[in-house]
């Protein structure tokens, strides 16, 4: 798993870039991105560059971005005149099914400007027979 800040340089997207191969097996990347764009925020109309960068270390590590289960912002502003933004993104490995789509929890947040997210993991009961 891996849990990222970027800053508003992409720092973490940039170094993640050149170190990609030499991190294995990821299979959940989650974090706060610092990138608007109106692929996952439906409230922002413009596309970043830095978006597709970050699309392609998703795709290097074989992740899809997860749709929320229910599409609220993530980031939200100290004042009524700023906009309330999705900055914090969920990248799931597809081939596991027993991970879900994530939620976020804006009525979790208290004092902080970040929503919590979650996902729910299934964990099926296996049987081992002994031999």
């Amino acid at each position: 798993m891996l849990n990222i800040y970027s800053d508003s340089s992409q720092s973490a997207l940039n170094y993640l870039k050149d170190t990609e191969s030499s991190i294995h097996n990821v299979i959940i990347m989650t974090g706060d991105f610092n990138i608007k764009d109106c692929r996952w925020d439906p409230y922002y109309m413009f596309h970043s560059i830095h978006s597709d960068s970050l699309f392609d270390t998703a795709d290097y590590f074989s992740l899809d971005i997860s749709n929320p289960i229910e599409n609220v912002p993530t980031r939200f502003s100290d004042n009524n005149h700023n906009t309330n933004f999705v900055l914090d993104l969920v990248f799931l490995c597809p081939s596991f099914p027993e991970f879900n789509r994530h939620c976020i929890h804006p009525e979790w947040r208290l004092l902080l400007d970040h929503a919590p997210i979650t996902i729910d993991v299934s964990i099926q009961e296996e049987r081992i027979s002994h031999s």
